[in-house]
């Protein structure tokens, strides 16, 4: 039947954008610029790129697993994140920005999205003798129990003593065997002790247009200290920001940034349908 004037315009179908393409229901309406659960007005994102994707996944966002971003770009498959509960067009992820009907490119921003990931703990190597090789015994000893590591930081040694500490964060299920490992390696590296902290968060910026624009790192840490929050770790790649707080200031800190980058939306707040919306 013929469409009213008042009717949304009709969903495109995969095949009018791509060749071949991989649909993904969930219970939100695509992909959002952070966790509608957190961040009321957090905006559905209509495309976004695999590299950005990746990094949001792996830190924290949930919409998509990282494998599978991984599996898409290697292949080069689009992925479109739609609703289970509407017809309404979602995020799609390629390496492209899809064309709409009038053949108009979808720019990507500067910034994605904010993600975030409380399921990580830190482990502080305290007094580890600064001198070559110390730092590999160590990931040695995880790698060895099959852990995955996520951010390290060395503090500089102290000149009196020539003793530094290493941090990493890992996730918490594996929080415990990491330390057996370390222990059991104990002597052989030399460190005094261990300190475990499973009450942390990371909050992470996202976005390949940070690479050109000098100001992403200084705004970010502003709304951070605006915010009242204090950061223990730092880690960055081109196209994101990490840093790791205590786990009670992660919603304040993601809506912070979120609403400082302008992602907040100026229409109804996302819907989450079911489930854990992320």
């Amino acid at each position: 039947p013929a469409r009213g004037a008042t009717d949304p315009p009709p969903v495109p179908r995969a095949a009018d954008i791509y060749p071949a393409d991989c649909e993904i229901y969930t219970d939100v309406d695509g992909v959002f610029t952070a966790d509608p659960r957190v961040v009321k007005k957090a905006k559905k994102i209509d495309w976004i790129s695999f590299e950005d994707m990746l990094e949001l996944a792996a830190s924290g966002s949930k919409v998509l697993l990282h494998r599978c971003v991984e599996y898409a770009r290697r292949y080069n498959i689009p992925i479109h994140v739609r609703s289970s509960f509407s017809g309404l067009q979602g995020t799609w992820v390629s390496n492209e920005p899809l064309s709409d009907a009038k053949d108009q490119k979808v720019e990507q921003a500067i910034i994605s999205g904010v993600a975030h990931d409380t399921s990580e703990a830190k482990i502080t190597v305290v007094g580890v003798p600064d001198k070559p090789g110390e730092a590999a015994a160590i990931f040695r000893a995880v790698a060895d129990a099959e852990i995955n590591i996520d951010m390290i930081v060395q503090n500089v040694s102290a000149a009196s003593t020539g003793l530094t500490d290493i941090s990493f964060t890992l996730p918490k299920a594996e929080g415990r065997k990491a330390i057996d490992a370390l222990e059991k390696a104990k002597t052989a590296i030399g460190f005094d002790s261990l300190r475990y902290d499973d009450q942390i968060g990371k909050i992470s910026l996202v976005g390949a247009g940070m690479k050109t624009n000098p100001g992403v790192t200084a705004d970010f840490f502003r709304a951070l200290s605006d915010a009242g929050v204090n950061i223990e770790l730092i880690s960055t790649s081109e196209i994101r920001i990490s840093v790791v707080t205590r786990a009670d200031d992660v919603n304040e800190a993601v809506r912070a940034v979120h609403t400082a980058f302008g992602l907040d939306s100026d229409s109804d707040e996302a819907v989450v349908y079911g489930g854990t919306g992320r």
